[in-house]
């Protein structure tokens, strides 16, 4: 960490300066993160305890609620921290293991959707080879692909922005720390941080959102071929709370990353919706949208409550 001795820390410049607008934003940011926790926490403990949902579909939604809880956590209680704080400032080490989180856990979530719509696409093609296809073994082993592409990506990407020197202004216009927001602080070459950065972000997001693509024009022409208007219906149903996330996760990504760098406070909307907002969103569009989902939180509230009497 020699290269940083300049400074000892950045300045996170945030969404707001105004000392009213940061209190309002502070009891947002909290009551989204509180919501975020429970929801997640919520989700994690109905897939546990129902045995009704001990299939591959809902393995992967509750490894995708346990991420959304690490990627929530990784970014907000720092904003929070910061919305309270005159200095908001943030150590360099600390910045760049935000960094690192947040790019490891925003690709695991790319890793994991593609997985998600491969799982669909198996379930409604060939449901009668569904538990014979989709096993333990290869569903374990999908999830800690996912975690494990992702982190080695995120080390790659840390280890060659460790080793720039940051010799510029420290201030950060954003509400936390990302790998493409660090490298105009550097006056070393960033060349080859760049292509990096390129490249994983092809493999991560772009490689991910061609294979739930795919997948999902397999689902649509296995739908067509069913007869029955009910039948496609209920197999399209199986889909909409996954094509949902996918929509918000990959939609917000895409526009944040490749809408032109202007400063403004508008550009940090879209780095909110997939970082703080979507988090909040997915235990809601899984359980509203998910008739055995809301059936399992049913029989769990029953049992609490019979539990008391």
């Amino acid at each position: 960490m020699g290269n940083h001795s300049m400074f000892s820390d950045f300045i996170l410049l945030g969404l707001s300066a105004d000392p009213q607008t940061q209190i309002l934003l502070f009891v947002l940011f909290l009551m989204i993160y509180l919501l975020t926790l429970m929801g997640n926490m919520v989700m994690l403990l109905v897939i546990r305890s129902d045995s009704h949902l001990y299939i591959p579909m809902y393995f992967f939604l509750g490894q995708l609620s346990f991420l959304d809880l690490c990627h929530s956590s990784v970014t907000v209680p720092k904003v929070l921290e910061n919305l309270l704080s005159e200095s908001k400032t943030i150590f360099v080490e600390s910045c760049l293991a935000q960094a690192f989180f947040v790019f490891a856990t925003g690709g695991t979530e790319a890793c994991l959707l593609a997985v998600m719509a491969y799982d669909r696409y198996v379930a409604i093609s060939s449901p009668l080879l569904y538990g014979q296809v989709m096993s333990n073994q290869l569903c374990i082993g999908l999830v800690w692909g996912s975690w494990g592409l992702a982190f080695v990506d995120a080390l790659i990407n840390i280890l060659l922005t460790v080793n720039l020197d940051y010799c510029e202004h420290q201030s950060i216009p954003h509400f936390s720390c990302e790998l493409s927001s660090l490298f105009p602080l550097s006056c070393s070459d960033t060349s080859t941080n760049f292509t990096v950065l390129l490249c994983s972000s092809v493999l991560h997001f772009f490689g991910t959102f061609i294979l739930i693509f795919f997948s999902y024009t397999r689902i649509v022409s296995t739908i067509l071929s069913i007869s029955s208007t009910s039948g496609r219906s209920k197999a399209f149903s199986t889909c909409t709370s996954h094509l949902t996330t996918v929509i918000l996760f990959y939609g917000s990504g895409f526009l944040s990353y490749l809408l032109p760098t202007s400063g403004s406070v508008v550009e940090m909307i879209f780095p909110l919706q997939y970082s703080v907002v979507t988090p909040m969103l997915n235990p809601l569009i899984y359980s509203l949208q998910n008739e055995e989902v809301k059936a399992a939180m049913r029989r769990m509230f029953r049992r609490y409550v019979n539990s008391f009497t």
